[in-house]
């Protein structure tokens, strides 16, 4: 039996989703978890692997398990076997044609950045901090230049992996509350770093050092030394998965506002 979970972690805890000889990871935890619940070794495949320090409240994985247990019996099993820092919101069975990462059409990330002229410390690590005053909407009109199908060799970082740089920007907005800027992306998929990169660029933006009209020219130089540095992880989240309707998943998701 093929079954899908959705996972939610504090990544501030753990050296990042993908398993690790030498360190905690996510996926460790859950593997343990699971497989303590099933009384045998269970693998797991998730949507998109984080890295140290970035937080999932939306992650998707699948496993395969043919021990006779409830969906309610997996949920309370599992959640009673992971530490504090991790919980499984839902689980359900699922096609035998289901992948967490293959088929997935799209991915949300949000980047919460506090921007005054002092640090935080009750959101530290929850959140990334911006001193020098931003314009989030000079951010916003900026990260529109990125929208659609394009090269983000500029703000792919060095040790990416991933066959090319091509990738296809859905959906980008930058918006404020009070004191919180929020940078929301949602892509067919993402590069490593891609998203503290933007942010990271957005940040020259907003603080004036360079135009809305320079993110073309930055796109078009295909050189990762030009763009703006990589911002902090614990500001960002990856919030959710877009999955084909045939599948049955839940769609509802919610954004992460913090407040202080």
């Amino acid at each position: 039996m093929k079954y899908a979970a959705c996972i939610e972690y504090d990544g501030s805890a753990f050296m990042g989703w993908q398993f690790l000889k030498h360190g905690v990871s996510v996926q460790a935890a859950v593997e343990e978890a699971i497989s303590r619940v099933a009384n045998h070794p269970v693998k797991v495949i998730c949507a998109g692997r984080t890295d140290t320090g970035v937080h999932g409240i939306g992650q998707i994985i699948h496993f395969e398990s043919e021990a006779p247990r409830s969906l309610h019996s997996w949920k309370l099993g599992i959640n009673s076997n992971l530490p504090d820092t991790v919980t499984l919101r839902w689980v359900q069975e699922t096609d035998d044609s289901f992948h967490a990462r293959f088929s997935a059409g799209a991915r949300r990330y949000r980047y919460i950045v506090l921007n005054r002229d002092t640090r935080p410390a009750v959101l530290f690590n929850r959140v990334s901090w911006y001193r020098n005053p931003l314009d989030h909407e000079a951010m916003h009109e900026a990260a529109q230049h990125l929208m659609g199908r394009q090269d983000f060799t500029s703000l792919r970082a060095a040790g990416c992996q991933a066959k090319h740089a091509v990738r296809e920007l859905l959906d980008i907005s930058v918006t404020r509350e009070a004191d919180m800027i929020y940078l929301d992306v949602k892509a067919n998929a993402f590069l490593y770093h891609m998203v503290r990169n933007i942010a990271g660029t957005l940040f020259l933006v907003g603080e004036g050092k360079q135009p809305t009209s320079w993110i073309p020219e930055l796109m078009a130089q295909k050189n990762r030394r030009f763009a703006g540095a990589t911002a902090p992880a614990g500001g960002l989240y990856f919030v959710h998965v877009d999955y084909p309707a045939e599948f049955g998943l839940p769609t509802e998701y919610h954004l992460p506002r913090l407040a202080i």
